[in-house]
């Protein structure tokens, strides 16, 4: 074998390697079950809490990311990079040695995937379909770049709380929406989200989303707690691999409201072009 090829089955195993060692998936939540009333101190917490600390702009940080669905599963390294409500950017390392292996960018419209181990441009929509593709979880971008930032804004007014319920130290609303219903599991101690379940009409989980350990984070003059984990999981899959996909994320430092917060995704030179709408899967996924 010649010394070109040992190198390239070494650098494959030491990312596979990698990406099996101290795997992480989604805890369990417990749920508040105890019916009680939607008081005034409740309904002021829900509106703070739905707010989502508006002063947060952009996200640049480091973390562990984990990556589970029903046929693979995969750790990968990223930094990832967020302007809330615009475009995000994920470097992706893998292995041991923690290489690039992937340069993701999406904005409103599109999504730009640089596979950096095979010299290939993915470029396709910024859909369910495609998120999942190289994420493994279909939630679509807007929920998926806010769940990154560790501050989802809930939308639905207060009229829309159908019931609250308090246990394990928690409060659940429960809210109706167009497509079903959403649960909202707030931390009243530190007027937190910590969980986020979007269901449908007929009552089935389709996203879950936990919030975990968080820190005291101060910017622009604000002081807020933001989650250092995000767990991610999705039961209904638009992909044909059925069951539970996962993402969990941790991370290891982040900055906030950074000065310079332009993204701009370079359109690498000399690589095959290949439409992501069309592919089926992304090499490390």
């Amino acid at each position: 074998m010649s010394g070109r090829r040992v190198v390239v089955l070494v650098l494959v195993m030491l990312v596979l390697a990698g990406g099996c060692a101290d795997f992480r998936t989604v805890g369990k939540q417990e749920l508040p079950a105890e019916q009680t009333a939607l008081v005034s101190e409740y309904a002021d917490l829900y509106r703070e809490v739905a707010e989502a600390s508006p002063f947060i702009e952009s996200l640049d940080g480091y973390a562990d990311v984990w990556i589970k669905t029903p046929k693979r599963q995969n750790r990968v390294f990223c930094n990832i990079r967020i302007n809330r409500g615009g475009e995000a950017r994920m470097i992706v390392s893998a292995g041991l040695l923690g290489w690039p292996v992937a340069d993701i960018f999406f904005n409103s419209d599109s999504l730009y995937v640089h596979d950096m181990l095979n010299n290939r441009l993915f470029q396709g929509s910024n859909s369910e379909m495609n998120v999942e593709k190289i994420l493994g979880v279909n939630s679509g971008y807007k929920l998926l770049s806010e769940s990154l930032l560790g501050v989802v804004k809930i939308t639905e007014p207060v009229s829309a709380i159908r019931s609250v319920k308090k246990g394990a130290g928690m409060l659940l609303f429960t809210l109706a929406t167009h497509a079903g219903s959403k649960e909202v599991v707030i931390d009243p101690s530190n007027r937190t989200l910590s969980a986020l379940l979007v269901k449908d009409r007929q009552g089935k989980t389709l996203t879950e989303i936990h919030f975990r350990n968080f820190e005291t984070i101060t910017v622009s003059g604000h002081s807020t707690l933001l989650p250092k984990e995000i767990e991610m999981v999705l039961y209904n899959s638009s992909s044909e691999s059925s069951g539970e996909h996962q993402l969990v994320i941790a991370y290891d430092e982040r900055l906030f409201n950074q000065e310079n917060r332009t993204l701009k995704f370079v359109m690498p030179k000399k690589v095959k072009v290949v439409n992501l709408d069309d592919a089926a899967t992304l090499p490390w996924m």
